[in-house]
């Protein structure tokens, strides 16, 4: 797949990924859509890189108001023609400005999205944001990964995903530890050519978002494996971190 887009740009990875987005996540929602109904109360909830709607319309027909941000608009598109979809108001807009107007009870980040922004610096424009749209006693979630610099090998990383008779796909990684971000491409060989899906994350251990927490006003409530409440250790490969305002 050929993209003009650039690394960085707000739209890529809905329009690289959103014609299969939602064959390829698999991952259950109910959980997820479980713990944010507990904090919505009654209030509005934002879902910031809504995407396809994966936990965005289970929670809204829950009886929630639940709007969206997406970077996409091919992303967008798919959730709309979804059952329920027009139910959900998403703008189409970068998540680290917040281009909607608060307040909201909870706004939200799944599956490590925050790491979509490539700079520190946008990162922390996020909780700026996020800190700036909150009803007083609202929450801030994210969801992400513990970062394990062990995945890369002298900063790269190269392996086979899947081979058959007619194509193979690999991925290719290169990772600048300074900077704690990498640049990544999956990569189809098939019958019809070469195939392209670019991505790139910077990472960052939970301490550091939650000095970006604190920055924007904000201090960690608390701090779960999972959604399903399992305790965050020193050995958890994820957590689920809930930011309120500092009183």
């Amino acid at each position: 797949m050929a993209t003009s887009r650039k690394f960085g740009d707000p739209a890529l990875f809905g329009e690289v990924w959103a014609d299969d987005y939602d064959d390829r996540t698999t991952l259950d929602p109910a959980p997820a859509v479980d713990f944010l109904a507990g904090l919505a109360g009654g209030g509005r909830v934002l879902e910031l890189a809504v995407g396809t709607g994966r936990v965005a319309l289970p929670l809204a027909a829950r009886g929630i108001r639940v709007e969206g941000v997406e970077g996409s608009a091919k992303m967008a598109a798919r959730l709309r023609g979804k059952p329920g979809g027009d139910g959900v108001p998403v703008t189409v807009g970068d998540m680290a400005e917040i281009p909607v107007d608060g307040p909201f009870t909870l706004v939200y980040l799944v599956y490590n999205t925050i790491f979509n922004l490539l700079e520190a610096e946008r990162q922390q424009a996020c909780f700026d944001n996020a800190a700036r749209v909150l009803d007083p006693d609202g929450a801030f979630v994210i969801e992400a990964y513990v970062p394990d610099p062990a995945f890369f090998d002298r900063g790269q990383r190269v392996h086979a995903l899947s081979v058959t008779e007619d194509s193979a796909t690999i991925e290719v990684y290169r990772f600048d530890a300074a900077a704690q971000r990498f640049h990544s491409q999956k990569i189809t060989f098939d019958a019809d050519g070469v195939h392209l899906r670019p991505h790139a994350e910077r990472w960052c251990p939970p301490a550091e978002l939650d000095l970006m927490a604190d920055r924007a006003g904000l201090r960690l409530d608390r701090r779960i494996a999972d959604w399903s409440g399992e305790p965050f250790g020193p050995d958890s490969t994820g957590h689920v971190s809930v930011y309120r305002r500092a009183r």
